[in-house]
């Protein structure tokens, strides 16, 4: 099997399981409760929140558990709009956000807000002169991702932090993290942990110090009271180990530099959709000529595995939202490809999918029936 679908979801490892399995197993405790069983999974929230810290290397402030990226972006946006309210309703985005920030969005938009969604180009950079023009005084929350999901352009966050204003900074760092250093001078930052070898249903939001939103949850009181819930022991050790791993990793560039080069010299009529300059982890390409749904189920009989976008957009139809607004043509955004890449995969394999990819794409284009 050669996996390289590593945006939507990665292989935990081993290490992570095992630390996982120990917590489901033998030390099951509630973190609440005042028995040694209790304080065990107590000590083991607090040094996956040490770990957490150490390897998103932000400054000073505050890491608070959810259920996934989905909800710390929920609660980064839904939360700065509801401590922001009094001061204006203006909210700014990008047409080429998650899912979980552009749905969150267009709720508040249907409760008042006014919501701008700023373009971007045919390299998927954002323009910021339309970011500048947009904020006012009347602007509260500036919510950018910092890797985008489908293409891995890289936002530039630093240069937004400069022209905020008041506005509170969020940025989804999901694609971001164990990739690239996080912004370090966002207010809030979200993190998944099963984009990082780690387990899924689990997710983080980091505030900054002096920055305060409301309580997402009402409840019994957990994570200091902003988001209440038995916390998932298992799953939050887990996350705190994969970010503990995280100093093993090794670069990913390597491998989208000859899976890229490969690409080129076998494979005529294609368009690269990510940016030279993007996170080295994705790579997003047209294939002109096919269809990428069917080029994904053609490579998975050989047991490769791709995608044709985001995993969360996969079950709505139409186009991808990315491409669409980055200009492509239905021609390019139907060939489109996405490779993604983990710590998992070795340079022989690109070697490998390059033929494949291009045997699947000759077949189809002799066919002529996807021109």
């Amino acid at each position: 099997m050669i996996y390289l679908d590593n945006s939507a979801t990665t292989r935990q490892h081993d290490r992570v399981t095992e630390v996982m399995v120990q917590y489901m197993r033998d030390d099951f405790g509630n973190p609440s409760s005042l028995y040694n069983l209790g304080i065990t999974a107590e000590k083991a929230v607090k040094e996956a929140r040490k770990q957490l810290a150490r390897a998103m290397d932000l400054p000073e402030g505050s890491l608070y558990f959810t259920s996934c990226g989905t909800e710390a972006d929920n609660m980064a946006i839904f939360g700065a709009a509801s401590a922001q309210r009094r001061r204006g309703s203006r909210i700014i985005t990008t047409q080429v956000e998650h899912p979980a920030v552009l749905e969150a969005c267009g709720r508040l938009e249907q409760q008042g807000f006014d919501v701008i969604r700023i373009r971007v180009d045919q390299d998927c950079r954002l323009d910021l002169d339309q970011l500048k023009e947009a904020i006012n005084e009347e602007t509260i929350l500036i919510s950018v991702m910092q890797v985008n999901n489908e293409t891995g352009a890289i936002m530039p966050i630093d240069e937004i932090a400069k022209m905020k204003q008041n506005a509170f900074l969020h940025t989804d760092a999901v694609q971001a993290f164990g990739k690239i250093p996080l912004a370090k001078c966002a207010d809030l930052v979200t993190v998944s942990g099963h984009k990082i070898h780690g387990p899924k249903g689990i997710g983080a939001l980091w505030i900054k110090k002096d920055v305060h939103i409301p309580a997402f949850f009402a409840g019994g009181g957990q994570e200091s009271g902003m988001r209440s819930g038995t916390e998932n022991v298992p799953a939050i050790a887990g996350l705190g180990e994969a970010a503990a791993l995280l100093s093993e990793e090794g670069s990913v560039k390597e491998l989208r530099d000859r899976l890229l080069s490969g690409i080129r010299d076998e494979i005529k009529d294609i368009r690269v959709n990510s940016p030279d300059d993007g996170c080295p982890s994705v790579l997003n390409i047209s294939f002109l000529g096919t269809r990428a749904e069917v080029l994904l189920h053609t490579l998975e009989q050989d047991e490769i595995y791709v995608s044709t976008g985001s995993a969360c957009s996969s079950n709505k139809k139409g186009q991808s939202h990315v491409l669409k607004a980055m200009g492509l043509s239905d021609r390019e955004i139907e060939g489109a490809i996405r490779f993604s890449f983990g710590k998992y995969n070795t340079a022989e394999e690109m070697d490998q999918v390059v033929d494949k990819v291009k045997k699947a794409v000759s077949r189809f284009r002799r066919l002529g029936s996807f021109r």
